[in-house]
């Protein structure tokens, strides 16, 4: 059977979903539905708040600038899909996600773009390699600081590095690799609260260089480590602690 499901219809069956952010943008990057979960999370009351306005219009300007750009990307083309991200709202604390955007297109051409945001859930813990699975976790929490091998992970939960990556993405719903960026920018955002120096930062959460730091930072947070800093000194926005 083949039915053809427009943007309205979708935009009502993920109003039923308050852990997924669902959104379709114009050529423009505006807003044209969103499901009730992203209307919430901004603060605001009802969808036509939101539809067409732009992320610059609904986020602090270095935010929804990065936004933005990211939006071009898919615009030209690009898809982006399974891509963890930290997710600031200005009424909800912090929150990781996996983001999916593909282009739409109309008789062929890209007139706009549609994308899924979902919250990162708890592990499932009663997957039967949980416990294991949790030993490698334990050691990544540890020594995210320093250069990890996936075969020492491997080892550590008795797997091979194929089954690591593969019980990873079912128990935790990401990859080891991204479970330890993820364990690395937490730590320096609550460092970022602090005077420290961002390249000490940087060195500290086990990145090889500033450069590397920064660009890791803003392809997750969605802003260099210097403008998080300030946005969390001059924004009421709850950042992570």
């Amino acid at each position: 059977m083949d039915v053809a499901i427009s943007a309205d219809e979708l935009q009502t069956l993920f109003d039923a979903l308050p852990d997924v952010v669902f959104f379709v943008k114009d050529w423009e990057g505006r807003y044209t539905h969103v499901n009730l979960t992203l209307v919430t999370r901004l603060g605001l009351k009802h969808r036509a708040d939101v539809v067409g306005r732009t992320t610059l219009e609904l986020f602090p300007l270095k935010l929804g600038g990065s936004y933005m750009v990211q939006d071009r990307h898919v615009l030209c083309g690009e898809i982006i899909e399974n891509q963890l991200e930290v997710h600031l709202f200005p009424n909800r604390s912090p929150g990781w996600c996996l983001t999916l955007k593909r282009p739409l297109c109309v008789d062929g051409e890209v007139r706009g773009l549609i994308g899924i945001s979902r919250d990162l859930g708890q592990p499932d813990s009663r997957h039967p390699t949980y416990e294991r699975l949790s030993r490698a976790l334990e050691h990544m929490q540890t020594h995210y600081g320093e250069s990890l091998r996936v075969q020492t992970l491997a080892d550590l939960a008795e797997v091979s590095v194929s089954q690591l990556e593969r019980h990873f993405r079912r128990v935790f719903q990401i990859t080891p690799q991204q479970l330890l960026t993820k364990l690395r920018i937490e730590a320096a955002m609550r460092l970022l609260h602090g005077s420290d120096s961002i390249a000490s930062i940087g060195l500290t959460c086990g990145f090889a260089d500033q450069s590397a730091f920064a660009r890791q930072f803003k392809a997750m947070v969605g802003m260099t480590p210097r403008d998080y800093r300030a946005l969390n000194r001059n924004s009421a926005i709850p950042l992570l602690e």
